[in-house]
């Protein structure tokens, strides 16, 4: 009980050892006995303490157990005022309170299982107190809530029905009854010793199996220690094994017949059957087409289960898609100690979050591996941290330290394929309900802190006017010329919520996701760190910067935030009030005129639908391309001798020669920097960085023979020219090769050297992941080819235009070597004519990717013409020429033959349809015609003699 007494509360009454203490509680003690004594089996009363508010006074009278009457006591509290007036003036009445010496009856019987009810009974009636009140329970001494604790009156007696008890239901309960005079307090504490986990029996609930007769069919069960389990068929009991792992057991079911088509077991607990799990084996006969170790065998659209890992409570279900996968559809396996936790967290009381957050944290740093794997785990997590958001009035410094320990697990990367499967589900929006749940724990925070985690870096503190500060070393922040005052502001920096986060933005069509797998795939890729903000004022302007984490993709930065009223409160990312500033060196630099949650999203540099074709068309391009390439090398060698006789000639046909060689070599020296690098679709999960020394190697000479095709068309382009518009100018063969050699390998040389000079000393010659080629976002190291190559295009075109005009108004000449000269330059014309636009539309087409990344079209017309360049060189540049094709109908024979014999008359007719097909084929006007004279050698070899171009 306790009274209070209006005189002055000094420090000695705090100290039951002073003698101000003593001296009062002395004087006090006599009053009281002499007004106590009266009541009928009184034992003793005595001061407890003394406490401010005025002086309150706490005493505690002792009478027999069941004495007590309300009445009377009610008589000597009235009476009390009264007889302390000597010492001072009481202030108010007496508070009396009731304890019971019984304990909270209750209804558990040594133990009770989780999950069960427990039922405690409070009863009054032992304090004969009349009317009384509605009972207050208290659990650990904070009031219980009406979630799982449902309070009810069965006749005079209190009851309290704990429903679904899990092992932190342990402790003290305290039941209070208020009365019109005294209260009444029983209470009960429950051991740890009285709650037991309930047996997690874990079965296949549904399994498959192909008829195979005479074959057993294992069907597992496991429990938890110190439970075992017993296999049953109806009632029958089953002959079972241990199995692989420890709590389980195994039955072998034999096949002996492929009419039965299912098949019911039952498992149970041997400690208590009431506790037990099915399996249902249904047995089919028709082909395999899924087939793995977790869920076994089944057919195109068959549903299986498969057990949850130990330490984890409920099933995953999956359904064989017609590609012979697994896809799961449903995971309701989540850690049991994060379950009870849930469930707990129904009654969370404010001043509970402190103990309560702790634990938290403890389990979900022990249970780190099964919680990343366990989507259900991870989305009653998130449930958890709401709940403590919306609970919570102020956020302590280490109320926040428990919450960074706890996302940090759930954005790990293990955490990926979890957050991929919750993403792909519309009913789910876990991954925003976090990020909100953050946001509001943020505007909750106290004082001034740093706190950081392996993925999370989190700061509060004050500014007045201008903020700036680089919060990690990729993200930073700049609040200039606010106007503000001593105003807290919050940053936390998620450095892998892109894991979690998905990508969509508010066009996002979340039906179209792929339906046979479970990650969704939009166009855009978070590139950067999340960047949480909160400022309790309102700001106009903030730049935000941030290191891109995969800096090959460039195109299209996006500085966003995330809306979670977007897709019907599913959440997105939205560019509404924020603006790209710049990109350089791999930072994005935004400015916003609102604080939330920032990021930045990037457009893929191939859309993925396209990936697959755009590589098998690279791959059979180049294939052809290099065979093309090979062929027309043979051909020229085989009509070398023969066709180039004259200047013109010659360097028209080692124009081709070199054209078709360097082409070849970049071929292969693109294939062999494609084994060097890794790329994500054939090496997904790996790093992707590039060995700077061999991809090097690679692109140089890739660089430099691209570069020598270009100017060896150039070669082409100025010999027509030189022919065209140098009539009466005569220059040696051998001058004119020593030119071409110079302007054909050592042009490209001196650029490819440059370039590598340049850019290499500074980490900026090659690409720095997924492919050895040219650098372009450090230092546009690929204008060293673009440039010279679409140059080499305008100026070959420049010369065509030119050469055209001079024919034309040029008159023909009777003479042969004039119109033999006229035939070189018609075909070193028409090659030019056609290889210059395919192979400048070709490198066009490859700006075009570039300006355009997400245009199906460029990507798929770029793969085309580029992988094909060498088929065009060998088309265009060897079979349109009439001659080749005659020599090669011609000579191809020959080679097959084993002696130097004349070409027998039907052979030559032979050749003769041949040739004439081919020119159909290839529908060409004015063919030259291949003249025979007769044999003026006894050599063989030249039995034919040819026109000399």
């Amino acid at each position: 009980m306790s009274v209070e007494l209006k005189m002055d509360f000094i420090e000695e009454y705090n100290n039951p050892d002073s003698p101000g203490y003593k001296t009062l509680s002395r004087n006090i003690t006599v009053l009281l006995e002499q007004q106590y004594r009266k009541l009928d089996g009184f034992f003793s009363v005595s001061v407890t303490k003394f406490r401010k508010g005025s002086v309150v006074t706490d005493f505690t009278v002792k009478v027999k157990s069941g004495s007590l009457d309300a009445t009377a006591l009610n008589s000597v509290n009235s009476n009390l005022p009264a007889a302390l007036t000597s010492i001072a003036p009481v202030i108010g009445s007496v508070t009396a309170k009731y304890y019971s010496s019984t304990q909270l009856g209750s209804d558990v019987n040594k133990f009770i299982y989780t999950g069960q009810t427990m039922t405690l009974t409070c009863d009054p009636t032992e304090a004969k107190m009349g009317n009384s009140k509605n009972p207050v329970w208290k659990f650990n001494n904070v009031v219980i809530g009406s979630h799982r604790h449902k309070p009810f009156i069965s006749g005079s007696q209190y009851k309290l029905a704990v429903e679904n008890v899990i092992l932190g239901d342990a402790g003290n309960y305290e039941c209070s009854v208020p009365g019109d005079t005294i209260t009444f307090i029983q209470d009960r504490n429950v051991g740890t010793n009285e709650i037991r986990s309930a047996p997690n029996v874990r079965v296949q609930q549904t399994m498959l199996a192909k008829c195979n007769e005479g074959q057993k069919q294992p069907v597992v069960c496991c429990v938890q220690s110190p439970y075992t389990v017993r296999w049953y068929d109806g009632s029958t009991l089953l002959t079972s094994v241990a199995g692989a792992d420890t709590g389980c057991i195994k039955y072998e079911y034999p096949m002996q017949s492929c009419s039965v088509q299912t098949k019911l077991f039952t498992c149970k607990v041997a400690e208590d059957e009431t506790y037990s799990a099915t399996t249902t084996l249904t047995i089919f006969t028709d082909p395999i087409v899924c087939d793995n170790d977790v869920y076994g065998s089944g057919r195109t659209g068959d549903k299986a289960t498969a057990m949850c890992p130990v330490g984890l409570e409920g099933h995953k279900s999956a359904v064989c898609q017609a590609s012979g996968e697994w896809k799961l559809v449903e995971d309701s396996c989540i850690v049991t100690k994060i379950n009870e936790l849930l469930i707990n967290s129904v009654d969370l009381k404010e001043e509970e979050i402190q103990v309560f957050s702790t634990n938290l944290s403890k389990v979900v740093t022990e249970e780190e591996g099964g919680i990343s794997k366990s989507s259900a785990t991870i989305s009653a997590i998130v449930n958890i941290l709401n709940i403590i958001a919306e609970v919570s009035k102020v956020v302590t410094k280490d109320v926040m330290k428990n919450v960074l320990a706890t996302v940090d697990v759930l954005i790990s990367d293990d955490a990926k394929d979890s957050w991929n499967f919750l993403n792909s589900n519309e009913t789910q929006n876990s991954s925003s309900a976090l990020l909100g749940s953050m946001e509001t724990i943020s505007n909750k925070l106290d004082g001034n802190f740093t706190l950081s985690s392996r993925r999370i870096q989190m700061g509060r503190s004050k500014f007045s006017n201008s903020f700036s500060d680089a919060l990690t070393s990729n993200v930073s922040i700049n609040l200039q010329n606010t106007g503000l005052s001593d105003v807290f502001i919050t940053t936390i920096v998620f450095s892998t919520l892109h894991n979690i986060m998905p990508s969509r933005n508010s066009s996002f069509n979340l039906t179209a996701s792929d339906t046979t797998s479970n990650e969704t795939k939009p166009d855009n890729a978070i590139n950067a760190a999340v960047l949480l903000v909160k400022l309790n004022e309102n700001i106009r302007n903030v730049t935000l910067s941030y290191q891109k984490f995969n800096t090959t993709l460039e195109l299209n930065p996006q500085c966003v935030f995330w809306n979670f009223s977007l897709l019907d409160n599913l959440g997105a990312w939205d560019d509404q009030g924020c603006r790209f500033v710049s990109d350089i060196n791999d930072t994005v630099t935004c400015t916003c005129n609102h604080l939330t949650s920032f990021s930045i999203l990037m457009s893929t540099a191939i859309p993925e639908e396209l990936r697959l074709l755009l590589d098998i068309m690279t791959y059979i391009g180049v294939g052809i391309s290099m065979i093309s390439l090979v062929i027309c090398l043979i051909i020229e060698g085989i009509v070398w001798r023969p066709l180039t006789k004259n200047s013109t000639a010659f360097m028209r046909h080692v124009a081709i020669v070199n054209t078709a060689l360097s082409l070849l070599i970049a071929d292969i020296c693109f294939i062999i920097g494609a084994a060097i690098s890794k790329n994500p679709a054939e090496n997904p999960g790996e790093d992707y960085k590039v060995p700077v020394g061999p991809c090097s190697a690679a692109t140089f000479f890739m660089h430099f023979f691209y570069l020598a095709m270009f100017f060896w068309m150039l070669v082409s382009s100025l010999l027509l020219l030189y022919r065209s518009v140098l009539v009466f100018s005569q220059m040696s063969k051998w001058t004119m090769f020593a030119i071409g050699l110079t302007v054909g390998y050592v042009c490209p040389l001196i650029i490819a050297v440059t370039t590598v000079a340049a850019t290499a000393p500074g980490g900026g010659y090659v690409r720095e992941d997924l492919a050895c080629w040219l650098n372009w976002t450090k230092t546009k190291a690929l204008l060293a080819l673009v440039i010279p190559a679409l140059a080499i295009v305008v100026f070959n075109i420049l010369v065509i235009l030119v050469v055209l005009y001079k024919m034309l108004r040029r008159r023909s000449t009777g003479n042969q070597a004039q119109a033999d000269e006229k035939n070189a330059l018609l075909v070193i014309l028409r090659c030019v004519a056609v290889l210059t636009p395919l192979f400048g539309l070709t490198w066009c087409l490859g700006i075009g990717t570039m300006v355009d990344p997400t245009n199906g079209g460029i990507h798929v017309a770029f793969a085309f013409f580029n992988s094909l360049q060498g088929f065009f060189i060998l088309v265009f540049g060897t079979l349109f020429d009439a001659k080749i094709r005659s020599l090669v109908l011609r000579q191809v024979p020959a080679l097959s033959s084993t002696s130097n014999r004349t070409r027998s008359t039907s052979a030559g007719t032979s050749s003769s349809r041949a040739e004439n097909i081919i020119n159909r084929i290839f529908r060409r006007r004015g063919v030259y015609h291949v003249s025979q004279v007769p044999n003026t050698s006894s050599n063989t070899d030249s039995s034919q003699s040819y026109s000399s171009i």
